[in-house]
C-alpha cells in the first residue's frame, strides 16, 4: 500500500468497479467479476476472476490483491476462503438508496478519494432529486409488481422498491422488499400478485431474459391490469439489480420512462 490505501484490488461484483472507474482509480482494480458490464472498457482491461458464488479462488491469489470487495451473505464462501489465503475482505451488505450512496462514499475513502467520492455521491443525490420532482407532476401513480425471478416468483428488493416511488410509482409488495433475502421475498401464492393488481409489470430474471408471454400465462394472471393492457416490461438486470451507480442513474431513468408512458396516457 504505497499511498496507505489498496493498491491490488479485486472486484468480486460489478459495482465496485464501476465507482472506481467513475473516481478514475481504476489502476488500483487487478481483478473483476465475469458479469461485469459497466464501464464496458474494464471487461477489455481486467481478468474476470470470479462469478457471484463462486469464486477463482487460486487465480485471484496469483494476482496478489490486498483487498478484495464483495456483496452480501452470497459471497460468504468465497470471502471465508480469501480471509483464510491472508487476503484482506470487505463485503457490504446494503440494501436502500441510501446504503448504495454511502456506499460510494465509503469506498472512495478506502482508496483516498473522498473527494471525487462525495462529488458523485452528490450527483447521484441530484439525479435522484431531479426525478422525484418529474415524478410529482405526473397525473395518476401506478401500482408497479417487480419481479426480480420467476421460479420460484421473487418480488423486488428494497432499492429496486425505494426507486419504484422516486421514479413516480408504488411497490405492488413493499413489506416484502424490505427482506433482505430472496428467499424471504418469495411470492407462494401467484394469486397475491392478481389479488394485488398492478398496473405495471417489470421484470428483471437475474440475467435471464424475462419471458412477457409466460407471465401473461400464468393461471388467473389475465385478469391482471398490466397483463390486459400489455404493461409488461423487462429492465436488464445490470442496470437495477446491482447496488451500485447503474441503479442511481440509468436503472432510475428506465423505470421513470416506463411509469410515465403509463401514467401520461
Amino acid at each position: 500500500m504505497a499511498d496507505g490505501f489498496p493498491q491490488r484490488i479485486v472486484c468480486l461484483t460489478e459495482e465496485p468497479t464501476e465507482v472506481l472507474y467513475a473516481l478514475g482509480e481504476q489502476q488500483r482494480i487487478v481483478g473483476i467479476s465475469g458479469f461485469t458490464v459497466r464501464p464496458p472498457q474494464a471487461r477489455k482491461e481486467k481478468p474476470k476472476v470470479s462469478a457471484f458464488t463462486s469464486a477463482k479462488i487460486g487465480e485471484i491469489l496469483r494476482l496478489e490483491p490486498d483487498l478484495a470487495i464483495g456483496f452480501s451473505d452470497i459471497q460468504a464462501d468465497i470471502a471465508r476462503e480469501l480471509i483464510k489465503a491472508g487476503v484482506e475482505v470487505w463485503i457490504s451488505n446494503h440494501r436502500s438508496v441510501d446504503g448504495i450512496l454511502a456506499y460510494i462514499r465509503r469506498l472512495g475513502a478506502m482508496v483516498g478519494a473522498t473527494a471525487a467520492a462525495e462529488a458523485y455521491a452528490q450527483r447521484a443525490e441530484q439525479h435522484l432529486a431531479a426525478v422525484r420532482d418529474a415524478a410529482a407532476s405526473l397525473p395518476r401513480r401506478p401500482k408497479v409488481y417487480f419481479e426480480e425471478w420467476d421460479e420460484p416468483i421473487i418480488s423486488g428488493i428494497r432499492w429496486v422498491a425505494e426507486l419504484i416511488g422516486i421514479a413516480g410509482g408504488d411497490d405492488a409488495f413493499p413489506e416484502l422488499a424490505r427482506e433482505p433475502l430472496a428467499r424471504q421475498r418469495i411470492v407462494a401464492d401467484g394469486d397475491e400478485v392478481v389479488r394485488r393488481a398492478p398496473d405495471i409489470i417489470l421484470g428483471s430474471w437475474c440475467g435471464k431474459r424475462f419471458r412477457p408471454e409466460r407471465v401473461k400465462a400464468r393461471p388467473g394472471w389475465s385478469a391482471i391490469p398490466a397483463v390486459q393492457s400489455g404493461d409488461l416490461y423487462e429492465i436488464k438486470s445490470p442496470i437495477i439489480l446491482q447496488p451500485g451507480p447503474a441503479a442511481l442513474f440509468d436503472g432510475l431513468d428506465e423505470l421513470h420512462r416506463i411509469i410515465a408512458q403509463w401514467a401520461r396516457r
